[in-house]
Parts: structure tokens; C-alpha cells; sequence
């Protein structure tokens, strides 16, 4: 059997593996409190009144524009300095990516607190 088969139904049975045990482990929790019986709104996470695909598409827009901004960044670093351009990219993607999940994790702070 090759190896490279190995690696995706690998990844496969790890991703399962971990959504299965958080599901289950959930339940059983869930199951636990009801059994000594607590109330069901301590399942409610706060009274958010943003749902959740609002925080979603907010954190991926500005995701993508840090990514975005990244690119033309470490371009314009590329073409006027002499900096090797095998590090400017990654370093200047992964930099500004980050900066974009800081905001867009601000952001949602903010959308949440009004």
C-alpha cells in the first residue's frame, strides 16, 4: 500500500475522531446535569443578540482583506527594497492574517457588547 493514501484517511479519522468525541462528551455532560436536575438554561451561552453566521461572515471578510492587504504589502516591500522575496511574502501574509482575526475578534466584541 502506498504511503500517500495513508495521509488523507489519516487527516480523515483524526477530524472524525475529535468532532466525534466533542459531540459525545457534550451529550453526556448534558445528560449529567439534567439527571441532577439543573435547568436548561445553562445551556444558553448569554443572551447573544448576534447570531452566529453575522460573526462568521464579519471574521472572514476581515480575514481575507488582512490577507489581501498582506500580498500588496510584501509587493510593494518586494519591488522598492531588497529583501529576499522568499521571506517577505509568507512573513508579511501570516502578519497582517493576524492582524485581521485581532480586529475581526474586536470587532465581534463589539457587535456583541451593543
Amino acid at each position: 500500500m502506498d504511503g500517500e493514501i495513508l495521509i488523507p484517511i489519516s487527516m480523515f479519522l483524526a477530524t472524525f475522531g475529535v468532532i466525534y468525541l466533542y459531540l459525545s462528551t457534550r451529550n453526556r455532560e448534558r445528560l449529567a446535569l439534567i439527571e441532577k436536575g439543573a435547568d436548561a438554561k445553562i445551556f444558553m451561552k448569554g443572551n447573544t443578540k448576534s447570531s452566529f453566521g453575522k460573526v462568521f461572515i464579519l471574521n472572514l471578510a476581515v480575514l481575507l482583506m488582512g490577507i489581501g492587504l498582506g500580498v500588496f504589502l510584501a509587493l510593494i516591500l518586494d519591488t522598492y527594497t531588497t529583501m529576499d522575496s522568499d521571506g517577505i511574502y509568507p512573513a508579511c501574509i501570516f502578519f497582517m492574517a493576524g492582524v485581521g482575526l485581532f480586529v475581526g475578534f474586536t470587532l465581534t466584541k463589539q457587535l456583541e457588547k451593543e
